[in-house]
């Protein structure tokens, strides 16, 4: 075997375990396509991709060379948004070492040191055991989320969109999280009050009215120009916040100081939902949350989502925290159960927090020129009981299986001849 061969093939392992796998052309037959676009679901109709990209729907598409996958009706998704997570920054909550998530640079809850210059992105590991887990469950993509711990401020740092392809560079502008109300009081001395100071303060320091050298600066030179690429709605600030009053303060805030912002959680958010609609700030949202976890959040309600939407509010699904990503399906399946137009629930999970984050034009939609980032169904991608089949990312052909699944045929079949974790006779 020559050297460039056995060259080449250590490559392509190397992309099958990372589980970025090589594109290929491919037309998909006869599928129920949920476009995610004002198209609709188109029936029996045919998806070419070539070049990783989507390059014609429509029907009796001629397949020329590519590879022809019969779809026999069953339902075609773009891939899903898995939510905002820390998938790939965080391995195993419990165990530090494996956390990148959050940052802590001051000394404690007395010492708040406010970094937005922080960009989690840098410490997004693609390798990560979690990604192969959302991705054979139909998710494609996620937004990596900055938090702060004590010692932290409201501002967490910037994340940003990541595919779950195996690539390590995130996709599409950086994008600010911001904690606010009860939750983030510890690190605002105690009040929500102090927060909208703090706020105006930082927004003051980064457009320079305030001196950078003055005692009572909160920025460093970095975080000044860092703060400053989101202000003049420049860049996206995310976020969370539940109770209503608590958004009808954000909302005025953001108009006064001219940022674009969405809510994250919003609970509380169907009570002040034509004043979201004015101001076009999307939600994303827990649609499971019917009880209230706090006093924040004593409005919770199963039909938060059915009630922004009708109003005109764009909707999301905010998370299922990141080892659950699989879970997102369900939430959007249960706020169509309790009012959301079906339609609105898939682009839940694609078209909107595609457009909310700046990534619209790459995927989150069926149309031409679009990522080939599809998933075909076993049935109704918004219920429980159904799979995914196959998923392509690129237009390359995505391994169905994950740690989860090698477990599953490890012990579901004992004579495998792989060895178990104990002896039987111990077990």
């Amino acid at each position: 075997m020559s050297r460039s061969i056995l060259k080449g093939l250590v490559v392509a392992c190397a992309l099958a375990l990372s589980g970025h796998a090589l594109a290929q052309d491919l037309l998909i037959r006869n599928a129920t396509v949920h476009t995610a676009t004002a198209k609709g679901t188109l029936k029996g109709t045919d998806v070419l991709v070539r070049n990783g990209r989507i390059s014609a729907v429509g029907s009796n598409l001629a397949a020329g060379n590519a590879t022809v996958v019969e779809a026999n009706g069953r339902e075609l998704t773009p891939a899903l948004f898995g939510g905002i997570t820390d998938i790939g920054l965080e391995e195993v909550s419990g165990e530090e070492s494996t956390v990148d998530s959050q940052q802590s640079l001051g000394e404690g809850a007395h010492d708040m040191a406010v970094r937005p210059e922080f960009d989690v992105t840098l410490a997004y590991n693609p390798a990560s055991v979690l990604i192969p887990v959302a991705r054979v469950e139909g998710i494609g993509w996620t937004t990596l989320a900055a938090n702060s711990g004590s010692g932290g401020s409201i501002i967490g740092g910037q994340g940003g969109v990541v595919r779950l392809d195996g690539s390590i560079d995130p996709v599409g502008p950086r994008v600010l999280f911001v904690s606010l109300g009860s939750g983030a009081a510890g690190l605002t001395g105690k009040s929500r009050a102090a927060q909208w100071m703090i706020l105006d303060q930082l927004v003051s320091e980064a457009r320079g009215r305030m001196a950078s050298d003055s005692k009572f600066a909160l920025l460093t030179p970095m975080g000044r120009t860092a703060l400053a690429k989101f202000l003049d709605r420049r860049g996206l600030m995310v976020v969370g916040v539940h109770r209503a009053s608590d958004i009808h303060q954000l909302l005025k805030w953001a108009k006064r100081n001219n940022v674009r912002i969405a809510v994250s959680g919003g609970a509380e958010a169907w009570k002040v939902a034509d004043e979201l609609a004015a101001a076009k700030v999307p939600v994303f949202l827990d649609s499971l949350a019917d009880l209230p976890a706090d006093f924040d959040q004593i409005g919770s309600t199963l039909e938060n989502a059915a009630r922004l939407r009708a109003a005109g509010v764009d909707v999301a699904i905010q998370s299922a925290g990141s080892h659950h990503a699989r879970k997102v399906r369900q939430m959007a399946g249960i706020a169509v159960a309790n009012g959301l137009p079906w339609e609105d629930g898939l682009a839940a999970l694609t078209r909107v927090p595609a457009e909310t984050f700046g990534v619209a034009n790459d995927f989150g939609t069926i149309a031409v020129g679009k990522r080939a980032d599809l998933v075909l169904w076993s049935g109704d991608p918004l219920e429980v009981s159904t799979v995914a089949e196959q998923v392509w990312l690129g237009g390359a052909m995505i391994p169905m299986r994950s740690r989860q699944t090698d477990l599953r045929d490890r012990y579901l079949h004992p004579d495998n001849g792989l060895p178990r974790s104990y002896p039987v006779g111990a077990q």
